[in-house]
């Protein structure tokens, strides 16, 4: 179903406008706190993200590192390229398992981190985090309505927002 094939009515004191600048006014802090940190920091909103994560988990694979950001372990290995590229952080293999790497935070990262504006994941996931239990669960129930109506690709959950 299309999101023009079937127009659910609209209830009394709604006004699609109105939400749709709300929307507007969401994705600009998103986009101008990401803009902050590239200039701050010289690196993307989802390596200031990657980077705080090591950081505070030093050793942290690459898995548990996609886990961490709710990421694919594709996107999470890119990002960890890049900060390893970049010599902001450092990859050791321990263990028997000689596949797992263990990474760690370098000066050069946590320079990096010094001038980054926080919060580190961003500004969107820092409030839905303060709102309060019964508000997110409606927020979600009704994000997913607009979602299932829009027929989005649902796999698009899984790139950093950063990345948009």
């Amino acid at each position: 179903m299309s999101p023009s094939s079937t127009k659910p009515a609209i209830q009394p004191g709604a006004n699609p406008a109105r939400v749709l600048r709300q929307f507007r006014v969401v994705f600009n802090a998103v986009k101008t706190h990401f803009r902050h940190v590239e200039q701050a920091a010289g690196v993307g909103g989802a390596q200031v993200w990657a980077l705080s994560v090591i950081r505070d988990q030093p050793g942290i694979g690459v898995k548990e590192l996609a886990r961490y950001l709710d990421i694919k372990q594709s996107t999470a290995s890119n990002l960890v390229r890049a900060l390893l590229e970049r010599d902001l952080v450092a990859a050791t293999r321990d263990g028997t398992d000689r596949r797992t790497v263990s990474l760690h935070l370098l000066d050069a990262g946590a320079a990096v981190l010094a001038k980054a504006p926080g919060p580190f994941a961003g500004v969107l996931p820092d409030a839905l985090g303060a709102l309060d239990p019964a508000t997110l669960a409606r927020l979600e129930a009704d994000l997913g309505r607009l979602i299932a109506l829009l027929g989005a690709d649902t796999d698009a959950a899984t790139v950093p927002l950063a990345e948009l």
